[in-house]
């Protein structure tokens, strides 16, 4: 039990300066300095002003010194860093998938939070994501008793990137083809594009943390998670255009935790 509430505790930590992150980066702001401030008054925020959660409510959602509105993102970032954190570690304990898998979740909520406010998703992220996933993945073929090297996982994290960049990209353009070229339909918002070249390399990037079978399930899976929500945005906004990346991002849980279950219900035999 203890071990939980110190990886809770961690993990609100990391989603406090997830939220910087996801303030800044769209900026081009560091993230590392100035220390903490208001977005409004500029004022540096105090130590005990940052604590996650018990700061944002003992000021009532309010900065101490311009009594500006703090948005309810922040202690949202910092519950849901916390609780993946938690379900990571009771599936995979104090281990190296752990340490790679919070890493790399980390990477899909900054790309979440940024895609829905700005619908962007930083390069810092996705093609950071690619570099870091490989790298991290190749490292799991070693093998120390006896000392040898496994090759598949490096092939395996390979392929997931070609196939996730790839797949979404020429799916992409296959609906422009059809959309604005043989359908001849008007572009909506100045819009020339259905996929943007975020998408295709945030899908590269799951890939090459989950490798190749996986990053396939959340290609077909996102679409219905975008379906839903994209359904009442219409209804009750008439807009038709939703960031994609949240649900690569929800898609990427479901197959983390549930890919395997999922499968065998549909196909029990």
């Amino acid at each position: 039990m203890l071990g939980k509430i110190l990886v809770f505790i961690f993990g609100s930590i990391v989603g406090s300066f997830l939220n910087v992150c996801i303030h800044r980066m769209p900026l081009g702001e560091s993230v590392v300095w100035p220390h903490s401030h208001c977005p409004k008054c500029k004022k540096k925020i105090p130590t005990y002003d940052n604590i996650p959660f018990l700061s944002y409510i003992a000021l009532k959602g309010k900065c101490r010194f311009c009594k500006g509105k703090i948005s309810l993102r922040y202690p949202l970032v910092e519950l849901v860093t916390a609780l993946v954190f938690l379900a990571v570690f009771n599936r995979y304990r104090l281990s190296y998938d752990f340490f790679v898998f919070c890493l790399f979740i980390c990477g899909l909520i900054i790309a979440t939070f940024v895609d829905i406010q700005h619908r962007i998703i930083p390069d810092e992220i996705s093609v950071g994501g690619i570099i870091f996933g490989f790298i991290l993945t190749a490292i799991k073929g070693f093998n120390l008793r006896p000392v040898s090297y496994d090759t598949r996982p490096m092939f395996d994290s390979l392929l997931g990137i070609i196939v996730g960049g790839g797949i979404i990209y020429l799916t992409g353009k296959l609906f422009d083809l059809v959309y604005f070229k043989l359908l001849k339909r008007p572009p909506i918002q100045g819009e020339t594009e259905s996929m943007g070249g975020g998408d295709v390399k945030l899908l590269a990037m799951i890939g090459a943390f989950l490798g190749w079978q996986k990053v396939i399930f959340v290609f077909f899976l996102a679409p219905f998670l975008g379906a839903v929500v994209g359904t009442i945005n219409l209804l009750t906004k008439k807009d038709h255009t939703i960031p994609y990346g949240p649900f690569l991002s929800f898609a990427t849980i479901f197959s983390i935790f549930w890919m395997d279950k999922i499968i065998r219900l549909i196909f029990p035999y």
